[in-house]
């Protein structure tokens, strides 16, 4: 049985779009790719386009046949019946298959002022699974990616602070930051808490684009894009601890 209180739905039919927007000057809320070079959805097939009337706002990955992994400032005020996903396709806008969103939670402890559990999933009609279309596997619950560890941040952000966001899918092999440092590089900014991990450096980060998009270490998620310095090239990018929240995505999808 759900324990409501960690789980808010956010399946709101008469709600009003409000597209992702910060907070505060820090939070990047749709990402970018910054010292990327282009991907093919082969090598990563659980990457998604998270789509509002058909235009990309912001990146998802396939957790199972029927569940999206996003971050909850992405879907954050939003009407859900407009939200599809894009599967399938290095291409952003076409090629591939959609499916459209039927439900939803969103993490009933996140708040867009300090962007802690920013985590949120998303169901949908139809499978996500197909030609190019796979699930990401998911670390054991209280995983905690150490310093040092190689990973890869993919999706369809800008490649730069003023850019434009590319066609093609990007990505970025980086490794994670220390929390430690992290904290250090962002003390007065915001907290760096045990609910987020850290991974890029200066001129290998992430940016607007790729908000709620997968950080992957070989196959498996442990990152989802969350927020970090407002100029992208600076320092390195904050995303959500998926082995920290493992246990609330299997409390609300059963996954």
């Amino acid at each position: 049985m759900m324990q409501r209180a960690a789980l808010l739905v956010f399946l709101l039919a008469s709600s009003a779009l409000a597209k992702p927007t910060p907070a505060r000057q820090w939070i990047r809320p749709n990402g970018r790719i910054i010292g990327g070079t282009t991907a093919s959805i082969a090598n990563y097939p659980w990457q998604l386009s998270f789509q509002y009337s058909g235009s990309h706002i912001c990146g998802a990955s396939i957790i199972s046949s029927n569940w999206a992994l996003t971050a909850a400032h992405c879907v954050e005020g939003i009407n859900l019946g407009l939200v599809s996903f894009r599967a399938g396709t290095s291409t952003r806008e076409s090629g591939g298959f959609v499916r459209q969103a039927s439900s939803g939670y969103k993490h009933g402890s996140f708040s867009m002022n300090t962007i802690d559990y920013d985590i949120a999933v998303v169901q949908v009609s139809g499978s996500l699974l197909g030609t190019n279309a796979q699930t990401v596997s998911l670390p054991s619950s209280g995983y905690d990616p150490a310093g040092g560890l190689a990973v890869t941040v993919t999706g369809w952000g800008v490649t730069s602070t003023n850019g434009n966001l590319p066609t093609n899918l990007m990505k970025v092999d980086t490794s994670i930051v220390a929390r430690s440092t992290c904290q250090s590089i962002f003390s007065g900014i915001n907290t760096v808490t045990a609910r987020m991990v850290c991974a890029g450096a200066a001129g290998k980060s992430v940016c607007n684009g790729d908000s709620g998009g997968p950080l992957v270490s070989g196959t498996t998620q442990v990152g989802i894009v969350s927020w970090g310095n407002s100029r992208c090239e600076s320092s390195p990018g904050v995303f959500s601890n998926v082995g920290n929240l493992r246990s609330w995505i299997q409390q609300a999808t059963g996954i």
